[in-house]
């Protein structure tokens, strides 16, 4: 998959800004400097897809701003699931949404981070002698398991923090980001076992090299703040208008 253009082509782009970014830190940072370069990357990359968060809160926003129409269907309808669904299909189409438009957006993040975890595995361009480079004595190209064998404390304390903040950013993902429930049913999943999704970025962490549990991080962090405060500062969707005798 890797070799595949243009996942190719987005990596050997990456592992030529990590380099360049590594190479700029290390003067001011000394052995941390590959890992702020991760940092940085990150940033740069988040801020590339800021476009994408704010149609990922404009869908939802105007998800919510139907919600009580759709209980309205759902109660009309509940015995005439084909009626149901073609009443729902209008008032998402008259609202200008979809129920796909908040996946739509994270869908179209998937190749970045394809490569990007390419990258973080080793498999860019001169990606190995980058994950060399170490964080408080550990490999950015070294896992969990590995570092515990090899690196005694030291894994045991990077590693932990990582995972520690990895499962704060979670919960506070989790308390403060909900999954938008515009129908009953929608609402009870929300609520069930789906509303634990946030944690799974800890759960990727144990299993991959330090450099993504890095990335994992930062990206999580920013996403938090940035659903936040485009939630705060985005306008309301206008009332979609109804048709007459509603």
């Amino acid at each position: 998959m890797y070799s595949v253009w243009p996942i190719s082509a987005v990596m050997s782009l990456l592992t030529a800004v990590l380099t360049a970014l590594t190479a700029f830190f290390a003067p001011l940072a000394g052995e941390p400097a590959a890992a702020l370069a991760v940092v940085a990357l990150t940033v740069a990359v988040r801020l590339l897809l800021v476009p994408v968060g704010v149609a990922q809160v404009r869908a939802e926003k105007a998800r919510l701003r139907i919600a009580p129409r759709l209980a309205e269907i759902t109660a009309r309808y509940r015995e005439d699931p084909q009626k149901l669904v073609a009443a729902q299909q209008k008032a998402y189409a008259e609202a200008g949404t979809s129920p796909l438009a908040g996946c739509l957006p994270s869908l179209a993040q998937l190749p970045v981070v394809i490569a990007l975890y390419g990258v973080f595995i080793g498999q860019g361009p001169g990606g190995g002698a980058l994950l060399e480079h170490t964080l408080a004595g550990v490999a950015l190209g070294a896992t969990p398991t590995a570092a515990l064998a090899g690196d005694g404390w030291a894994g045991a304390l990077v590693f932990g923090l990582l995972l520690v903040l990895l499962a704060l950013v979670a919960w506070a993902s989790r308390r403060y980001l909900p999954m938008p429930a515009v129908t009953p049913e929608a609402e009870r999943m929300a609520r069930g076992p789906l509303s634990y999704l946030p944690f799974t970025t800890v759960a990727i962490a144990v299993f991959v090299p330090l450099a993504a549990g890095l990335y994992l991080l930062v990206s999580g962090a920013w996403a938090l703040g940035e659903r936040l405060l485009l939630r705060r500062v985005l306008p309301e969707p206008a009332e979609p208008a109804r048709p007459a005798g509603r």
